[in-house]
This record gives C-alpha cells, sequence and structure tokens, in this order.
C-alpha cells in the first residue's frame, strides 16, 4: 500500500508540470461555466500507522506483537496483509489506477505524509533508544588476580581486563560477574568522558553471573541517565547490544534479533538458567552491556558460541531481576534455588507403565534426592512429578512457556525465592499426592567455582591438604576432565554431600624433607581418617592433627594408602619446611578466622558457665 501511494504522488506531480493543448484549454473553458459538483463524502483518517500495524498483525500471527517495528518491516507486513484480504488496505487493479489518481492524488499525499511521518517518529524513537543507552553505558576497567591451586597461599600474576556495564535506577551499574571476578581494582569510564572513576563491587552473583557496581563521585553521575528493565522479547524480534567490544576504545552498537529463549549453561557459573540467544556479534569486551529493545533492556551480553560465528547470548530480565530483588532484600547474593534432585524422562510407554502412569498423566521420574534438601524429607526414589505449582510437567521434563513454546521446568523452581514454599504433584504407587517443599539454593560436595576468595590450606610435615575444588581440577589445562586424576574428577561431577559442612579433603602435594620421605607418591589421595577418626572437612583435619597426644600420628587415604608420622618430630620439621620454601603460614587465614571465632565462643561459654556457678 506504502508502494501504491507513493507511485500515486509521483505521477500526479509529474502530469501537474506538462503544458495544455487548444483542445485542452477549450474543455477546460467550458468545466469552468459548469457547476461545481458536490462535494465526495468525506474518506475516513488512514489509522496512525502503530495502531493499524497492532489491529492486523494478530490476524498473521498468535502472539502478542512487538512493541516496536522498524519502517520496511511495517511496510512489506501491511501490505502482504491487504494481499489476504484484511479490511483497510485494498489492493487497486490496474485498469482503475488512472482514475484513482485524479481522485485520491490529494489524499494519496496526506496519505503518504501520514506514514513518512509515523515511519520518521519510529526512526527518532530508535535514535532516541540508542542515544539514551550512550549516556547510561559505560566502560569496565577490572585489575584481577587469581588464586593459584596449586600453590594456595600465592596468588597468579596479576591481569587486566576490560569489560561494559550500565546504568539502572538508584545509581547502581550492572556488568557481568566475569568482568569483575577475583577483581583487586575497578575503574569505570561514561562515553565521551576521558576520566576514569572508581567502582565499588555492591554485590556478585557467580551462579548468574550478574554483579553491581556503585560509584562514589559525584562528578560521575552528573549527564547519566538510567535504563529500565523490560520484558522477555519474542522470536525474531530485533534487539541492539551496546558495549565496548574488543578492536577499539569507543563505544559499540550491533544489531540482531532473537533466534531462541530456553535455559542454556552459563559457562562463567556453570549453572543452567534461562538466557536468550541473539544472531548478534558479542565479542570479548561486550560482556555487561545491554541489550536494548525499544527504549527498555532486554538483556545482559555475557557470553557467545566458540567455533560458530554471530551465536551470543544475553541473561534475560527475569534472571536479572531475581538477582536485584536478592540484593535489595538481604544485602547481598542470595543464589538461585533447586529442588535438590535429579529426574529422567517417561517417553517410553513400558516406564510408564511399570510406574502406574495413565494415558492423560506426564511427568518425569525421580531418580535421585540431594540429602541436604527439603525435598529429601517428602520426595522418593521412583516418585513421578506430575507438576510443579499447578504446572503440569512433560514426560520430556518440559513445561509450557508463552506461545506454543517449551523450556524445562527447572526455570520454574529457579526464579522462586530462597525459603519459599512450592507445591509439588506427585505420583506414587499409583496415587497422587500433593507434598509441600521449601527451595532453596544448595551448594555441591565439591564447590564448582571459588572466585573473589582464597583457597583453603593446611600444611603439616611437608603435607598440603586442601578441599577438592573443580577450580583444582582446572589447573591441569584446558583439557582438566581427561587430564585430572579421573576418580578425583568422578567424585567431583557425581557425589553428593551426605551432612551440611562435609568436604573431600585430599593431598594435592608432598614438600619434600627427610620427614616425609618415601610418600612423595601418594599425592592426589583424598585423605580418609586421621588416627582413626573420619574426616568431615578441612578444618575437621586440622584440629585432629593439632590435638594429637599419641606418639604416631597415621593418615589413612584412597586405595587403603597409610601415612605414619612421628608427631613431635613432624611439628618440627614443619616449620622448617616452611622457611625453606618461604611459606608465611601453614594454614590459611580462612581456618585461622574459623578457630578464632571457635575459641572465643568457648571462651565466652566458659565465662557464661563460671559467671552461673558463682
Amino acid at each position: 500500500m506504502l508502494a501504491s501511494v507513493r507511485s500515486l504522488r509521483r505521477l500526479s506531480s509529474s502530469s501537474s508540470s506538462s503544458s495544455l493543448s487548444p483542445a485542452s484549454l477549450r474543455r477546460l473553458l467550458l468545466l469552468l461555466h459548469r457547476p461545481p459538483p458536490p462535494p465526495p463524502p468525506p474518506r475516513p483518517p488512514l489509522p496512525p500507522f502503530q495502531t493499524l500495524a497492532r489491529g492486523l498483525l494478530p490476524r498473521i500471527a498468535a502472539r502478542p506483537v512487538p512493541r516496536r517495528f522498524s519502517t520496511a518491516s511495517c511496510s512489506s507486513t501491511l501490505f502482504r496483509v491487504g494481499e489476504c484480504g484484511a479490511p483497510g488496505a485494498t489492493a487497486i487493479p490496474e485498469a482503475e489506477r488512472g482514475e484513482e489518481e485524479e481522485r485520491e492524488g490529494e489524499d494519496g499525499g496526506e496519505a503518504d505524509a501520514a506514514v513518512e511521518v509515523a515511519a520518521g517518529r519510529h526512526d527518532t524513537d530508535a535514535y532516541a533508544a540508542v542515544e539514551l543507552a550512550l549516556d547510561s553505558v559505560v566502560k569496565v576497567f577490572t585489575v584481577s588476580s587469581s588464586p593459584n591451586y596449586f600453590l594456595p597461599w600465592q596468588n597468579k600474576a596479576q591481569r587486566e581486563s576490560m569489560g561494559s556495564g550500565f546504568v539502572i535506577p538508584g545509581r547502581r551499574i550492572v556488568t557481568n560477574a566475569h568482568v569483575i571476578a577475583d577483581h583487586t581494582f575497578v575503574l569505570v569510564r561514561k562515553h565521551g568522558s576521558p576520566t576514569k572513576y572508581k567502582a565499588e563491587v555492591q554485590a556478585v552473583g557467580h551462579e548468574c553471573d550478574l554483579a553491581l557496581l556503585k560509584v562514589d563521585s559525584e562528578e560521575f553521575w552528573d549527564g547519566m541517565n538510567s535504563l529500565e528493565l523490560g520484558d522477555i522479547p519474542f522470536l525474531q524480534e530485533a534487539v541492539a547490544v551496546v558495549g565496548y567490544p574488543q578492536g577499539g576504545d569507543n563505544i559499540s552498537v550491533t544489531k540482531g534479533v532473537v533466534s531462541r529463549v530456553e535455559p542454556t549453561q552459563y559457562a562463567h557459573g556453570a549453572t543452567q538458567l534461562m538466557a536468550i540467544q541473539i544472531d548478534a556479534a558479542i565479542n570479548p569486551g561486550n560482556s555487561g552491556g545491554p541489550a536494548i529493545m525499544g527504549d527498555k533492556v532486554a538483556g545482559v551480553a555475557f557470553q557467545n558460541l566458540s567455533g560458530a560465528e554471530n551465536i551470543g547470548y544475553i541473561i534475560p530480565v527475569p534472571v536479572i531481576k531475581r538477582f536485584i530483588s536478592g540484593v535489595e532484600e538481604s544485602g547481598k547474593y542470595s543464589g538461585f534455588c533447586t529442588l535438590g534432585i535429579s529426574c529422567q524422562a517417561t517417553e517410553n510407554i513400558q516406564l510408564r507403565e511399570c510406574f502406574g502412569m495413565k494415558p492423560d498423566l506426564t511427568g518425569v521420574l525421580v531418580s535421585r534426592i540431594n540429602p541436604l534438601s527439603d525435598a529429601h524429607r517428602v520426595l522418593k526414589k521412583d516418585d513421578i512429578l506430575l507438576e510443579f505449582d499447578g504446572v503440569p510437567i512433560a514426560n520430556d521434563g518440559t513445561v509450557p512457556f508463552r506461545n506454543r513454546e517449551r523450556i524445562t521446568f527447572d526455570h520454574l523452581v529457579s526464579m522462586k525465592k530462597p525459603g519459599e514454599m512450592a507445591v509439588l504433584k506427585v505420583l506414587r504407587d499409583g496415587k497422587e499426592h500433593e507434598l509441600n517443599v521449601t527451595v532453596r539454593p544448595l551448594q555441591p560436595l565439591v564447590p564448582v567455582h571459588q572466585f573473589d576468595k582464597l583457597p583453603s590450606y593446611y600444611i603439616f610435615a611437608g603435607f598440603v591438604f586442601i578441599p577438592l575444588t573443580q577450580p583444582y581440577l582446572h589447573e591441569f589445562g584446558e583439557d582438566w576432565y581427561n587430564n585430572s586424576p579421573r576418580r578425583l574428577c568422578e567424585r567431583a561431577l557425581r557425589e553428593l554431600p551426605k551432612k551440611a559442612g562435609e568436604q573431600l579433603v585430599i593431598l594435592s602435594q608432598v614438600l619434600m624433607d627427610d620427614i616425609n620421605v618415601g610418600y612423595e607418591r601418594l599425592a592426589e589421595l583424598q585423605v580418609k581418617k586421621v588416627n582413626g577418626v573420619e574426616v568431615e572437612n578441612l578444618k575437621h583435619l586440622c584440629s585432629l592433627v593439632e590435638s594429637c597426644t599419641e606418639e604416631n600420628l597415621r593418615f589413612d587415604l584412597d586405595d587403603e594408602r597409610v601415612i605414619v608420622l612421628k608427631y613431635q618430630n613432624a611439628k618440627l620439621a614443619t616449620s622448617r619446611i616452611l622457611k625453606r620454601h618461604r611459606i608465611p603460614s601453614a594454614i590459611s587465614a580462612d581456618l585461622v578466622d574459623e578457630q578464632a571465632t571457635d575459641d572465643g565462643e568457648e571462651a565466652t561459654n566458659g565465662e557464661i558457665e563460671a559467671s552461673c556457678t558463682s
């Protein structure tokens, strides 16, 4: 329709410029002496551009119409809808165009002007959104130093990195957690300014790869605007990623469309949370920058798919809001909830029949339950989980999402607040039951990451004891899964904790001395017992060693290996070994703090008992 209106306008303007023949002049004079014909009935005004689009698009799409349109997409959509017979967009036959041009030339010009004004308004809005982002997006400069898990008493070399961030209401800056991980110093710079301002990290959520920064300088906030958080974009909606990627120092804007919305593995936190896949280029430096749709934020750029072109991912608004609300309520990052169960799909009909599932029932089979979760109190192995908070779960573990989309039901769990109640409907022994479960974040037996803190360690007689963590396994290189000790790797990925505070304590290495000759090949084994007492965690091992009253100190390791030391000789050797290897302390600072706290509590309890006795 837009094309036909513009052609009408061009034809009328070109015909008015030609000269009149004598015959035409006579006809014109006769027409001037005739009485004027009655005026034609007024034509209804052309509806506003955006309203017309919203009125017509639902006829070809069952989902809500995106809030914003580009000029090209709107005109072509309107023309296609007109071809389908939608009201308000009738096609003009070729034979009648001449008469229509004479009658509607003026109206066509007005319609063209209205369309151009509307299109210009949308272009202006788009540019205004970009201008708003320019006053909201900042460049983040980070100086960081990561721990050395092979030598846990020292850090690795200092390094510098850069990322992006944007301002939200409350004078806060949102960026990625991996941009400021293990930071020692953080600076930010706003667009168009040569000055860098010191920033403090207010909260970090490594699972969701988000962080909040604050800047105390009043000068920094002059002229800064905050961005509002929007909604989850629909498929094929356009977004603009704003940030400071590698290849230059100035701000960069790239455009793309939404390709997919589903739970995805977050590379930084190794968790499954909802993410949005887009086809815009997200390069190093883009991390933490906003993905803008209209005049609001649709997500935060945070990772791309290696080995593929133009496949990037942004963190959606529900995850961002969940992170921010947790920080506002508790003053710190509270984590994302989990049920603490492992489930198996029930797509096989024989499996469903075995567990008494009727044809109209769908759900997943509960295969493992974390002993530390509240689900361990009410659920049983081989239960069929049918519904979560009234939402039916399909046989493949998915639930409905928006319009004809599906996501795993884990997303419903992760969006609940810690301590919140969830209602589960399960099938057990052929009968349906409704159970109430409290959801909360759960820590794995072997930590997946340990950012912004030093590793724990304890050294005795040259034996370096540490709790097993995945960062320790990552020190074996990029192919750590194959290069790290197989037994430790399997335990790190599969074992569940049996009680709170449990750790897998390993002998990571042996610092050679006369006291430990012959034991050097026992490194990378788990410590099971100390003097016959099972080890619960590194703090427990430390207390068992320090409180030893026997002549010999015995460690029982994996594969039935045994270490026996003369306790007093080993204590003397420890200081000698520390001095030789320039190690400042035999025990990490966190264990020293815990021991001091425990000693303080014991002293306080003793004073209370003495006071009560007197």
